[in-house]
């Protein structure tokens, strides 16, 4: 039972369609807000008409013996904006921000979120993964996850494919088998 209805989590829904072109007033910023304003920052973006992300997984707790499910920033505090300086002005002035961060790297930032996106909307189990261990890249073969690329890393409980934004240093991964992933030449990664 969710705890409350899903928000939205993109803005506009066709965001990852195609890539924003080059000479595009708007470009990516890394919101790092307050602690628990990310989704007050989502709504008041959406009202204003500005592109977002904030990537959002399912979480599931028990209380009182009842399972709740509520949706929660895969990366806490960080939002990614999608907008011209304005609009970014318009997001610092809602007080709901601590700091913006310039993307030099728009389209490898825009591929990573994609990659994340299409992680999530494939409703496997998504962890966000805070301290990335260095590891093989590697792309998936088959399956819903197919193209995809990432890093393997082991844990206790097997293998996970962990997908990067190396712009925050943070990223989210998945149970896979060994089967779904070739390895990556070191020039493709």
């Amino acid at each position: 039972m969710p705890i409350l209805p899903a928000e939205r989590d993109r803005f506009p829904d066709c965001l990852f369609d195609a890539p924003p072109p080059n000479d595009s007033p708007r470009q990516w910023w890394a919101l790092h807000t307050k602690p628990r304003q990310e989704k007050a920052l989502a709504r008041h973006l959406a009202a204003a008409g500005v592109p977002f992300f904030l990537p959002c997984v399912a979480r599931r707790t028990r209380v009182r013996g009842k399972i709740l499910t509520a949706q929660v920033p895969l990366f806490t505090s960080y939002l990614f904006l999608l907008g011209d300086r304005g609009e970014r002005v318009s997001a610092l002035a809602s007080d709901r921000v601590v700091h913006s961060l310039e993307v030099h790297d728009q389209s490898r930032l825009w591929t990573d979120l994609r990659q994340i996106e299409r992680l999530i909307r494939t409703g496997a189990p998504v962890t966000p993964e805070a301290r990335l261990a260095p590891g093989s890249p590697v792309e998936i073969t088959t399956g819903p996850l197919e193209g995809l690329q990432g890093t393997i890393v082991r844990s206790a409980s097997g293998r996970r494919f962990v997908v990067r934004v190396d712009f925050i240093q943070q990223g989210a991964s998945v149970m896979l088998e060994d089967f779904a992933l070739i390895p990556l030449r070191p020039e493709a990664a």
